[in-house]
């Protein structure tokens, strides 16, 4: 058994910006069960959204937000992340991370759905995720050890103190290890990967979402799901992201014979919130229509976007036929770990950060490139946080739980995917989700994690996990009857002012009216 000061469960932008955060006498663990660079913030082709354009202001930015999130939000937190965002960008560039600039070093501006300012910040035209984890790669010191391909199947928790205390993971090889920790950050990403078009990295199976729901953490807004308009659609298969940048600089979405499918659809058309442009899409695709973005007017398209015209062409895309084939798949969970402003959830010492997280900034849909920011500034306020608490004293012993039973049937993950897709996809209903939570809770998707999962393999364990993840989703999507930001019901087609401000919350106890107390509480300790 191990023991180290701080566990970082994930290695993406959150992971990271915290691990540099911390104070060099602490020693910290970063747990990836790949390895550091594939994560969805590697692959990031959007930016990051910050108000330092002129006439821009961090209240326009917070504006945009509140309103691409349907006003589910927690206000002040939209306002906090707004307004750190300038001084977070200034810091990295002092720093050195390599953002693109005009020919007066000034940083380019793009813009992209929802904003109604140029504010999102690039680097490496579509690369800017890959040039802000290979930054912070290279600022992790000595105190910062990387343990990869080490899969955590389980959270140690002391239900006496509600506490975390630890983690149980697996190599490889299937050898377990045990590490005990005074801290214990779950910053895992999304779950991208339970649905069949998905822009997601392979390593996005929701861990972190089913380790806390395992643990009894508290789960909120899972119905909301955000699909990306544009992914590469080729043989009815997608292949990866086309950047919402690409629209930012002006392509246009448009059917085979030319017609414009945005125009009339909403004010900013091409570059309206993504579920309006996603549902769009989809419902020409459900008439048997292909639907393509027009680059054609984007002058050295290859220059301004390189991974996305590579992408392209190792599919048989030809860039300069200038039509790019496309079709919306899950790209961001705004859902997640209930937390507050500092990363802490309803369990002592157990936090959670990232896409993993919900923190109320996202609401029912994502502002474009508010994830990047996400990571950056809530990585920073819980290694403020950290730095400022005690060290645990007391120690605590592990519990056994009964094991899964070795006749425990689960169906492929190809199946699960192809579900999710048709039943708690884009667009929902009471009789498709319905559908969905009975196939779900045959194979016991509700129960599984309450058993020992220490004997499995990792890619049993990983299907458990998904399969848990997906019931959450569909289960509050079922709950919530009305359509808001990414959750859209053919039956409740519409935004219910009954709904404003209402959140479901999960978790395996059902304590909802602890929760905001616990966490109140436990951020003032």
């Amino acid at each position: 058994m191990k023991k180290t000061d701080v566990i970082i469960i994930g290695s993406g932008i959150a992971a990271l910006q915290l691990a540099t955060h911390i104070d060099k006498d602490k020693n910290v663990i970063i747990l990836t069960k790949s390895h550091l660079t594939e994560s969805n913030s590697y692959k990031a082709q959007g930016g990051i959204a910050c108000a330092i354009g002129k006439g821009d202001h961090f209240i326009k930015h917070l504006n945009d937000t509140l309103e691409a999130g349907r006003h589910l939000q927690d206000v002040e937190a939209v306002a906090m992340l707004t307004k750190a965002a300038p001084s977070i960008l200034q810091s990295m560039i002092k720093e050195g991370c390599p953002f693109d600039k005009d020919s007066d070093g000034k940083v380019l501006l793009g813009r992209e759905g929802a904003h109604h300012e140029n504010r999102i910040v690039h680097g490496g035209g579509d690369q800017t995720g890959k040039i802000m984890i290979d930054h912070l790669t290279k600022k992790l010191s000595h105190n910062i050890s990387v343990m990869e391909n080490f899969f955590v199947f389980q959270l140690l928790i002391d239900k006496q103190s509600n506490t975390c205390f630890g983690i149980k993971g697996k190599y490889e090889n299937n050898k377990t290890e045990t590490i005990h920790a005074d801290h214990i950050v779950l910053a895992t990403g999304g779950a991208g990967q339970v649905y069949s078009f998905t822009s997601n990295a392979l390593t996005a199976t929701g861990d972190g979402i089913a380790l806390a729901y395992q643990a009894g953490a508290a789960l909120t807004d899972m119905e909301f799901v955000q699909f990306h308009p544009t992914l590469l659609y080729v043989n009815g298969v997608t292949k990866g992201l086309i950047s919402e940048a690409v629209r930012g600089e002006g392509a246009k979405l448009l059917l085979e014979d030319g017609t414009k499918i945005m125009e009339g659809i909403h004010p900013l058309e091409d570059l309206a919130p993504r579920h309006i442009v996603s549902q769009t899409i989809f419902e020409n695709l459900q008439n048997g229509k292909q639907v393509y973005l027009d680059i054609s007017m984007i002058v050295d398209f290859e220059k301004r976007f390189p991974s996305i015209s590579e992408l392209c062409l190792s599919n048989g895309v030809s860039i300069e036929k200038g039509k790019i084939p496309v079709a919306p798949g899950s790209h961001f969970l705004m859902g997640g770990i209930k937390t507050d402003k500092n990363g802490c959830t309803n369990i002592n010492r157990l936090y959670a950060i990232g896409e993993v997280a919900c923190a109320g900034v996202h609401g029912a849909n994502r502002l474009a490139s508010n994830s990047l920011l996400e990571g950056l500034v809530f990585g920073r306020n819980l290694a403020s946080f950290i730095n400022r608490s005690e060290n645990l004293v007391q120690q605590y012993e592990e519990r056994s739980t009964p094991s899964l039973s070795s006749k425990t049937l689960l169906p492929s993950l190809r199946e699960l995917q192809t579900r999710m897709m048709k039943n708690t996809g884009i667009v929902r209903s009471e009789e498709s989700l319905k559908q969905q939570l009975e196939w779900l809770e045959k194979y016991k998707a509700n129960t599984l994690l309450t058993k020992n999962l220490e004997h499995y393999s990792i890619k049993m364990v990983t299907k458990i996990f998904m399969l848990t993840t997906a019931w959450l989703i569909t289960s509050a999507a079922l709950q919530r009857k009305e359509s808001r930001g990414g959750h859209y019901r053919s039956d409740f087609p519409l935004e219910l002012e009954e709904w404003d401000q209402t959140h479901i919350v999960l978790d395996q106890n059902s304590r909802k009216e602890e929760y905001d107390e616990q966490i109140k509480a436990y951020a003032t300790t």
